[in-house]
């Protein structure tokens, strides 16, 4: 195992993330086929003043995506994915105090958003598409490593584990290590155990319920269940019903010690994150 104590700031470009306390990361979705919001900000200056109101609520950082991972969602090009993302970043660079997350796996998507300003690649195939991992190294910045099996498109057939929290462990410290090998510091990884990624109800369940077990590969975690299926299911509500959910969900991750939770509802998780500080801050 890679021993590392857990930071409590992490550089992200030209900003600091403060992880003394738990961050909320706002979705800034500019895909036409996100699960949750598809095509309300693919227009810059839509996707732009959405970022703004996300700051103005209290977010430390954007996460940028421009190809849905949503189960059964197609694969986009470099070229389209590019044409999505980049004047978005440009943008929010430009014209708001904020980091910025790119939500991308693309090798060129990740060399051009660095030098946008971006300030955190968060990859849900953590680098093992061809050729990011060496572009990631290049841009010197933090990267958040996720566990996926498969590809979005077939990840959900049939998922199976033995024990999912030993086995997303497992891979995450496996990953962790080769990132490092390749020449990513150890404290500039992020990691996320992918809720809904190649995971049943009963899985994702499980690896929340026994979320603190992540702490052992002492890096800070980042938690993302907003409006996700597993609330669904759990109880039984359609996507625009999921924030009650979802928010017991943040206060719960928050709890067993994520760093980042990332969110759509963003005034909303704020308020639970800063109402659990000032009860761990009483005597």
């Amino acid at each position: 195992m890679i021993e590392t104590l857990s930071p409590t700031r992490l550089s992200c470009g030209s900003r600091v993330l403060d992880l003394s306390r738990p961050q909320v990361m706002g979705i800034l979705n500019v895909t036409p086929d996100s699960f949750s919001d598809g095509g309300r900000y693919a227009l810059r200056d839509a996707a732009l003043r959405h970022a703004e109101s996300m700051l103005a609520a209290g977010a430390a950082l954007v996460d940028v995506g421009g190809e849905s991972t949503r189960p059964g969602a197609r694969t986009v090009s470099p070229t389209e994915e590019l044409e999505r993302v980049a004047p978005v970043v440009e943008a929010i660079a430009r014209e708001l105090d904020v980091i910025i997350s790119v939500d991308t796996s693309t090798p060129a998507v990740i060399r051009e958003v660095a030098r946008l300003g971006a300030g955190l690649i968060n990859d849900v195939r953590s680098l093992r598409r061809d050729g990011a991992l060496d572009a990631a190294v290049d841009t010197g910045l933090p990267v958040c490593l996720m566990h996926m099996r498969g590809e979005p498109g077939d990840m959900q057939d049939d998922p199976h584990y033995e024990n999912v929290t030993d086995e997303v462990c497992i891979f995450l410290e496996r990953r962790m290590a080769e990132c490092v090998a390749a020449g990513i510091a150890a404290q500039r990884i992020v990691l996320d155990p992918g809720f809904g990624f190649a995971k049943t109800l009963e899985h994702n369940l499980s690896l929340f319920r026994h979320l603190e077990q992540l702490h052992r590969l002492g890096r800070p975690l980042l938690v993302g269940v907003s409006r996700k299926s597993m609330i669904g299911k759990a109880l039984g509500r359609e996507v625009g019903e999921r924030l009650y959910g979802s928010l017991a969900l943040a206060a719960l991750a928050v709890t067993k010690g994520a760093q980042i939770v990332r969110v759509h509802d963003v005034a909303e998780t704020v308020d639970v994150v800063r109402m659990i500080a000032a009860v761990n801050a009483a005597e």
